[in-house]
């Protein structure tokens, strides 16, 4: 069968083709892919190349095909798996297989398995490590959301907190505590903001940061105040650039207490250190951001660590169990991460769009494999619908969703777009 995919062959150097798949082994899968959102890591691999932990030596030689946030339809199962799957099953991957102690990863290090691609061929360990998870959702892109979801879940599981004389973690935020989420207004602070309301450990109060009105409006505007109090939560939402003491009107918020759980957004030396200040006794700082500076640092009150059991933790994606919460929680609708999406496009925006992900505004950029369409914003659909009635039927239905992205967009798109 042949496929169209997005492959790495080095450096900079992402290449759109058509090839012929191999017949499937006895212990493989071959799967159809829908829909793939782009990770800022699939452009980390991107301008690596082989020297990317993930990605292999030979890649000139043997590309890989590259994005790993995927969601589609399995067309045939090998002998070896027919009493667990079935053809016609919708599917993610989690792609941190971690088989047999490799790093090797669907989107970083595989030739025939991989998110920008129409076809592909899933391999015996994902089956083997549990990786291949059925998803009963309506619309392909949650699926595709569920892998950034589960870092923002892995991200609340790592969190801990401790009792004076007892040796002894309890995991996850604390349940009726004061949470804060700073520098949180954008795509992947609103999941997080959607999962304290409606994860399994509530919190009292969530205070949410951000030094744009914009910003924090629209965030108010999507996941609204009076909505979490249906869940018995207060929802603040602060813009710490309008305040002469951030730190001591934050805290003011807690009636001086401080917060139990903090998680800092951005990788910003001065919101890491305004995240240990505000924290209260055997508070939990969760550094989020990842860096790009391997030398990145920020001053910590070891005081505090020493007398107040304060404490810090950092989580790098999330794992099978975070992946299938994720998928439980949108197929029951009790989140919706269609905020994260900023962007939607074909197979042939994928390779420009991976490599130049940190110059586009926005969130995340979903792409749609198997059509043919540019890069857009879901803001410029309107515009774009003066001349081109299929956007102005996205913008419609976008605009009925309060601006998000939906299932109906979704079909709407796949049902009327060029083909690829």
């Amino acid at each position: 069968m042949k496929t169209k995919a997005l492959r790495l062959y080095g450096t900079n150097d992402l290449r759109l083709e058509e090839f012929e798949l191999p017949e499937i082994k006895e212990d493989e899968i071959l799967a159809h892919i829908v829909s793939d959102s782009i990770c800022m890591s699939s452009y980390k691999a991107a301008i690596q190349g082989s020297a990317h932990k993930r990605v292999p030596d030979d890649i000139a030689e043997k590309p890989i095909i590259i994005g790993h946030e995927f969601c589609g339809e399995i067309v045939k199962v090998g002998a070896k798996w027919q009493d667990q799957f079935t053809a016609g099953q919708r599917f993610s991957i989690q792609p941190a297989l971690n088989y047999k102690g490799s790093l090797a990863s669907p989107g970083y290090s595989y030739q025939y398995i991989g998110g920008d691609a129409t076809y592909i061929i899933i391999p015996h360990e994902v089956m083997e490590t549990g990786s291949l998870l059925p998803y009963e959702g309506d619309a392909y892109f949650y699926g595709s959301l569920s892998e950034p979801m589960s870092c923002i879940v892995g991200a609340y599981h790592a969190q801990y907190h401790t009792q004076n004389g007892v040796y002894t973690h309890t995991m996850g935020i604390k349940a009726g505590g004061n949470l804060a989420l700073l520098a949180s207004a954008g795509p992947m602070g609103l999941g997080a903001i959607d999962y304290a309301l409606h994860g399994d450990i509530k919190p009292a109060m969530v205070v949410v940061t951000d030094i744009d009105d914009a910003r924090l409006e629209r965030a108010a505007e999507i996941i609204r105040p009076e909505d979490a109090l249906k869940e018995g939560i207060k929802l603040v939402y602060v813009n710490t650039a309008k305040s002469e003491d951030p730190v001591a009107d934050l805290i003011a918020l807690t009636d001086g207490k401080g917060y139990d759980d903090v998680f800092a957004f951005a990788p910003v030396k001065a919101v890491v250190e305004q995240a240990d200040k505000i924290l209260g006794r055997d508070g939990c700082l969760n550094f989020f951001a990842g860096p790009t500076n391997p030398e990145f640092s920020a001053n910590l009150n070891f005081y505090n660590v020493h007398y107040a059991s304060t404490h810090i933790v950092g989580t790098s994606g999330g794992n099978t169990d975070d992946m299938l919460e994720s998928l439980k929680l949108m197929e029951e609708g009790k989140i919706n991460p269609a905020a994260m999406i900023t962007h939607v496009g074909g197979l042939d925006a994928a390779g420009e769009a991976t490599l130049n992900l940190p110059n586009i505004k926005g969130g995340k950029k979903l792409i749609y494999t198997n059509i043919s369409m540019p890069l857009v914003a879901l803001d410029d659909m309107e515009k774009l619908g003066e001349s081109d009635p299929m956007y102005a039927e996205l913008a419609k239905i976008v605009k009925a969703n309060n601006g998000l992205w939906c299932a109906e967009a979704e079909k709407y798109l796949l049902a009327n777009a060029k083909a690829i």
